[in-house]
């Protein structure tokens, strides 16, 4: 089965309201079994546009990684970064081969 990946890109707008956003999605995303592959870090947009943040969350597969977004915990966590954030995600699954 296919692994499944968070792909996000992220503009923060208040960093220190932020901050409870990110410090409580370690705990949500060990519950699905996520793990960062991708956390910010050094970039370049070669094409198209970009955010500030790059992020990818790999997971077991696709429906955990909805799962995981759809969760009470995730949806209440959200509502932070929706107020602090400007954001791009998308879910996507892996590619397992032929």
């Amino acid at each position: 089965m296919a692994k499944a990946y968070w792909i996000v890109h992220v503009e923060v707008n208040n960093e220190e309201a932020y901050k409870a956003y990110a410090v409580a999605n370690p705990a949500i995303f060990k519950k699905f079994g996520a793990k960062f592959i991708v956390r910010s870090g050094k970039y370049e947009c070669l094409e198209g546009n970009s955010r500030s943040r790059n992020v990818v969350i790999e997971f077991p597969d696709y429906a955990t990684a909805v799962a995981c977004y759809k969760s009470p915990e995730y949806q209440s966590n959200m509502k932070i970064r929706q107020a602090n954030a400007i954001t791009d995600l998308i879910i996507v699954e892996g590619y397992d081969g032929p």
